[in-house]
């Protein structure tokens, strides 16, 4: 039920009629209620007018007049001075009549009734037109009382929003000039509004058949879809929205007739499959969507967090088609729409006091309006600048099977993610990535909700993650709301619980054939030939048994006693990644003007080589430890299955790119100006030219104004692709040997890649003082803190670098910034000449408590310059 009418189930058209008259009954009871029959003497209890009457507001007053009809209860006449008053509208005062009298079984003679407030009672739909005609005779009477509960009556029940507000140019011209044929009868006839809406409602399906197909589920290029049509007139509610929204009374109808709108399609859309028999439903949504005041505090409390669980019960065709839709939306709608929904998550985030003991996970409204975002989300990719082709080849051969399968099976257990990574059902039913989307209509960063964020208990939200139960949300599975930070933990928690069941499987191994193994991937290198060591021992483990790189890492110098907690492995990766970049070596070439380094193509190492790189990438994210490596994004893109295309370029060989995109722009004759051809020379590495056709027969194909867009497309596919497809393959099983069953790419997009593997190259030192700890009798106000943050500022960024390798064991800023990095400075004993050390594993700096700030900085200063090597302290 609703303000001004009731909130009928969508239902066939054979029940519509029945319906009608109930609804009909109902709304005389509410109106009985709300404004009375105008008889001052009146003695019915239940009406307005009578002198006893107790006032109750708009819901107490709908709920009562249910319970009237229920009853069969006494129903007024109206007095004739409430019908003289009303009087408003004399032009269609006989209509309505007539059909007042329809529907009270032809108790009152409509030649002496002209209720102004009757003339729209059994209007169950809306035009653009017909909203402006009402709204200006309100504006003529000074009330608005007859649109408020025509919007009321319409705006709350899904079946009359689907009929409303439809664009003639859905029809066809036979279904638009039988349609027209119709409404005209229906004026001459004064039949029933009912009854029209009825007619309207038996033509718009067949309208709509083309809308109802839409495109196919299987359909997967999205460039090649056209726009998505829809029956419903947006621009038309839009512009009745942007009329009607700036009176307050006005606005509090939709308001009501939201409340009660979504309980009932929450239940369509629940129990009845309604958009499969009409998928002209959908209509209700894109109509409330266009609110432009749902963000506001008065529908945040339960207005709006009820329609978002009712949205979020579409099915996924429906979910698909509307995500089509606001896509072809213009950049500041797409953000009103996220504004919405994130308001609404942002407001119950601050208004409760989530905790592991009341988690955000189980707030209906914020599961609901995050799923609703999942659907803009996807919109902002698909209206973004697209690139659904130029996907990378699946590898040729598939990466071994982990034993953890047999051993599973053994115990009885399923194996999960047997087919690779989890994928979005809605990304499928798209046929889109996030990959594929170059740059989306308003950044991604607009989609984190850093509130949510602070209050998500992320031990838990994994676990709900990988259980994969209905009655537990997890927001891993809508990752675009969550921040670089808790999707990195997210990857900690899969990385670790990995790890354990490695350590746990080889536990059982041992126990069943009788041999000891090692629970770690152990690693005993010596310095000096840390590459000959590491990597002949990953490269047998590859070989044997792939599994056990998802052991977690140990690392032991030969000679050192330091024991690995963490810090050793750190400076293990340090150490192999400044060997492997050696321009020496001649793996990567390396560009002096980006400072990033490229797969040589003519390198004479060996595929072997370049899978033990994406090895060690692979290791460091899986054992969450940072690299110091200089890639330009298009690898990053690559290893998400992305092929680079001419605007890489620009990031990977700048000066390439300008000379292509000039040779783009030129504006004489190319072919007589330039004189080149579909042949390109490239330098191996003792500096010969070597010549290659992006064209059978290139030196005899001139590049032509016609011609140069192919030119420079096969040249980029050259330089990125074609030139290092051995080198880059190899490099990327190796870095699926790691991560292949890891929610990686399900979690991030390339350019948090970069950031996980690299850190952030932002040295916030501020931050790591709010943020680092004090043990051992130091504290902040400690006079040497003082100094030594002091000091610790004054370096160069130099002199910072070698502080934070010294400290921590990289000289990157980990996911988050420094902030994050939850350092810890502890006292190590009474002013000495002794240096300060540390525990990388750890994050702790063991500081004597020095008498003068010039011996903190010498000692403090060598230590970090000298630095290398572990011990046991």
């Amino acid at each position: 039920i609703f303000c001004g009418g009731v909130g009928v189930e969508y239902t066939p058209h054979s029940e519509q009629l029945k319906r009608a008259a109930a609804k009909h009954l109902i709304e005389r009871y509410y109106h009985q209620l709300t404004e009375g029959c105008g008889n001052e003497a009146c003695t019915n209890e239940a009406c307005g007018s009578s002198p006893g009457f107790q006032r109750m507001d708009n819901n107490a007053a709908a709920i009562k007049a249910l319970e009237l009809y229920k009853n069969n209860a006494k129903l007024c006449d109206p007095h004739p001075s409430k019908k003289g008053a009303s009087s408003a509208f004399p032009e269609n005062s006989a209509k309505g009549a007539h059909n007042f009298s329809a529907c009270s079984n032809g108790k009152m003679n409509h030649k002496d009734l002209q209720p102004t407030r009757e003339d729209f009672r059994d209007l169950n739909y809306l035009t653009e037109e017909k909203v402006y005609e009402i709204l200006s005779l309100c504006s003529e009477t000074e009330d608005y009382s007859p649109l408020i509960r025509v919007i009321g009556r319409v705006f709350s029940s899904a079946e009359s929003l689907v009929q409303s507000f439809h664009k003639a140019k859905q029809h066809t011209k036979e279904e638009l000039k039988s349609l027209q044929a119709k409404d005209e009868d229906k004026d001459e006839d004064e039949k029933e509004t009912a009854s029209g809406s009825s007619t309207a409602m038996e033509v718009e399906p067949e309208a709509s058949a083309s809308s109802a197909d839409g495109p196919s589920h299987g359909e997967n290029n999205v460039q090649k879809l056209g726009p998505v049509e829809v029956s419903v007139d947006i621009e038309a509610v839009r512009r009745v929205y942007d009329r009607l929204l700036s009176n307050e009374k006005i606005e509090a109808a939709f308001l009501n007739a939201l409340v009660y709108l979504s309980p009932n399609v929450e239940c369509d859309l629940t129990y009845h499959n309604v958009y499969a028999a009409d998928p002209n439903y959908l209509n209700v949504f894109i109509i409330v969507m266009e609110n432009s005041n749902l963000h506001s505090p008065e529908y945040l409390e339960i207005a709006l967090p009820q329609f978002c669980k009712a949205m979020s019960k579409l099915p996924l065709p429906a979910l698909a088609k509307l995500a089509r839709l606001w896509s072809q939306y213009s950049a500041d709608q797409i953000r009103r729409l996220v504004e919405t929904f994130q308001q609404l998550i942002t407001y119950t985030v601050i208004s409760n006091e989530f905790s592991s003991d009341n988690l955000v996970n189980e707030d209906d409204g914020v599961v609901a309006a995050t799923k609703c975002l999942k659907i803009v989300y996807y919109a902002n990719v698909l209206g973004g600048d697209l690139d659904m082709g130029h996907n990378e080849e699946e590898d040729d051969e598939p990466i071994p099977e982990s034993s953890e399968l047999t051993l599973q099976e053994l115990l009885g257990e399923e194996r999960r993610n047997k087919k690779g990574p989890r994928v979005d059902p809605l990304e499928t039913e798209l046929g889109i990535r996030t990959s594929d989307c170059r740059k989306p209509l308003i950044p991604f960063e607009e989609f984190v909700n850093e509130p949510l964020n602070d209050v998500l208990e992320m031990d838990k939200d994994y676990t709900f993650f990988k259980v994969e139960t209905e009655s537990k949300f997890s927001f891993m599975t809508c990752p675009f709301i969550l921040n670089a930070v808790t999707k990195n933990l997210g990857l900690y928690y899969d990385n670790r619980i990995r790890m354990y069941s490695e350590r746990r499987i080889t536990a059982l191994y041992s126990l069943v054939q009788g041999q000891q193994l090692n629970p770690y991937l152990r690693l005993k290198v010596r310095r000096d030939h840390i590459i000959d060591d590491a990597l002949v021992r990953l490269e047998m483990i590859a070989m044997e048994n792939p599994a056990d790189l998802k052991k977690q890492l140990y690392v032991e110098f030969e000679g050192e006693q330091g024991v690995d907690e963490g810090g050793v492995s750190k400076e293990f990766f340090q150490l192999v990644v400044e060997e492997i970049f050696n321009r020496d070596i001649g793996m990567f070439t390396y560009d002096e003007s980006t400072k990033l380094f490229w797969f040589n193509p003519s390198s004479f190492e060996n595929e072997g080589q370049f899978t033990l790189i994406g090895i060690v990438l692979g290791l460091a994210i899986y054992n969450n430890c940072i690299l110091d490596v200089h890639f330009p994004m298009v690898v990053y893109r690559k290893l998400m299955g992305k092929k680079g295309t001419f605007r890489d370029l620009a990031d990977s060989h700048p000066v390439l790119y300008q000379s292509l995109k000039d040779l783009l722009e030129y504006e004489g004759n190319v072919e007589e100006d330039m004189m080149i051809t579909f042949q390109i020379s490239q330098t191996d590495l003792f500096g010969n030219p070597l010549m290659y056709d992006l064209k059978e027969g290139g030196d005899k194909i001139p590049v032509t104004n016609e011609n140069r867009k192919d030119f420079v497309a096969l040249y980029a596919e050259y330089m990125l692709n074609k030139s290092v497809e051995k080198q880059f393959k190899a490099f990327r099983r190796g870095f699926h040997m790691v991560t292949n069953e890891s929610p990686l790419k399900y979690l991030f997009r390339p350019e948090e890649i970069e950031l996980l593997i690299c850190g952030s190259r932002n040295l916030d030192f501020q931050a790591l003082e709010e943020s680092t700890e004090y043990d051992g009798g130091y504290n902040k106000d400690s006079c040497i803190i003082k100094d030594f943050w002091e000091t610790v500022h004054s370096f160069g960024q130099e002199q910072k670098r070698l502080f934070l390798q010294f400290t921590t064991g990289t000289d990157r800023a980990p996911v988050g910034g420094l902030g994050k990095l939850k350092m810890i400075i502890a006292k190590n004993g009474p002013d000495s000449d002794r240096l300060p050390t540390s525990h990388t594993c750890f994050n702790v700096l063991l500081l004597p408590e020095y008498s003068t700030k010039e011996k903190l900085r010498e000692r403090l200063l060598k230590a970090i310059t000298y630095a290398k090597g572990f011990g046991m302290l």
